[in-house]
């Protein structure tokens, strides 16, 4: 059976177990836990308590985001895959435990597909591929004609092995001709910090951890990864425009575990949606570098089967292999 067909039944299955949500279950203002498997202060964490503030108002419930950390997000769908299927319990997470790491590692212990039920569609990160002084480039061009003489020079920079800029390195080198190691750093606010001072080539990460240093010159994002310009660098151009078919980014989205009844999911879906299209929440979402991306269950569901199948090409084609 192909991944998005395997998506979709997962987004269809709970339709089998008929109205399980019954009014005192509608009537229940419980706490709901958003966990985040990422790092407190970073994009996803401070997305998640955006949208936790909006949404607290439209369901009336108290929402707690929660940091579970370890394993690039796996320790906290550990925790989401035991949760009851009862709407208590969520996570704000991005694409890579569902669309890389099936492709990364041999023995997952969840199946990306079957233990996860897809809620809403949030946010979306565009993805930056920058330089800093070492090369003195402001344009691909200009940092093209410096790889070509600087072959021994030329390598990039990312978030961590096995991360989503990783392997639209491995893609962007193939494109170029060019050899190009990548040097994995453990977050990017480092790799950002070796970019300024000199040590680092190219950097390829999260556009929103990019835009300040790029409005002041300390560095240039060369383009962007995603399939139309960034509205948070309208000048800065596509992989595509420059004729590097690459195109990709980074989809944040909240799940539950499986079988989470129909109901429940398009109660959870329409005030996620609402909360998103907010304008405070799309004011506060701009402020840090976010761009608001809602969707149906049904669309972030296509969207992750049609990048996983996309990246696995990608993760066969570099050799890597998680530890």
């Amino acid at each position: 059976m192909s991944t998005r067909r395997q998506f979709a039944l997962s987004v269809a299955a709970g339709a089998l177990l008929g109205p399980l949500v019954d009014a005192a279950a509608q009537d229940d203002k419980s706490p709901i836990r958003l966990l985040v498997g990422l790092a407190a202060g970073g994009s996803n964490d401070v997305a998640a308590r955006i949208l936790a503030d909006k949404l607290k108002d439209l369901l009336g419930r108290p929402i707690i985001v929660e940091n579970r950390l370890g394993a690039g997000q796996r320790l906290a769908l550990a925790e989401l895959r035991r949760s009851p299927p009862d709407g208590r319990t969520l996570i704000l997470a991005t694409n890579s435990p569902f669309t890389i790491y099936p492709h990364i590692y041999a023995k997952l212990d969840y199946d990306p597909v079957k233990d996860f039920t897809p809620v809403a569609g949030v946010t979306r990160f565009d993805i930056g591929f920058a330089t800093g002084p070492l090369t003195g480039a402001t344009d691909l061009r200009q940092w093209l004609a410096w790889a070509k003489a600087n072959p021994a020079q030329t390598s990039y920079g990312t978030p961590g092995a096995g991360t989503l800029p990783h392997f639209l390195g491995v893609a962007f080198a193939q494109a170029l001709g060019l050899n190009m190691p990548m040097v994995p750093y453990k977050g990017g606010a480092v790799a950002l910090t070796d970019l300024v001072g000199g040590h680092l080539p190219l950097l390829i990460d999260g556009l929103s951890d990019m835009i300040e240093m790029h409005r002041s010159g300390k560095i240039h994002v060369l383009a962007v990864a995603g399939d139309v310009r960034s509205p948070l660098l309208p000048d800065v151009p596509t992989l595509k425009e420059r004729g590097i078919d690459i195109t990709s980014v980074i989809t944040v989205g909240v799940f539950g575990p499986a079988n989470m009844p129909p109901d429940l999911v398009r109660e959870l879906n329409a005030a996620i949606t609402k909360a998103v299209k907010s304008p405070e929440v799309v004011e506060r979402f701009a402020h840090n570098g976010l761009i608001p991306a809602p969707t149906s269950p049904q669309e972030l569901a296509a969207t992750l089967a049609a990048e996983s199948k996309r990246l696995g090409a990608l993760v066969k084609a570099s050799g890597y292999v998680a530890e």
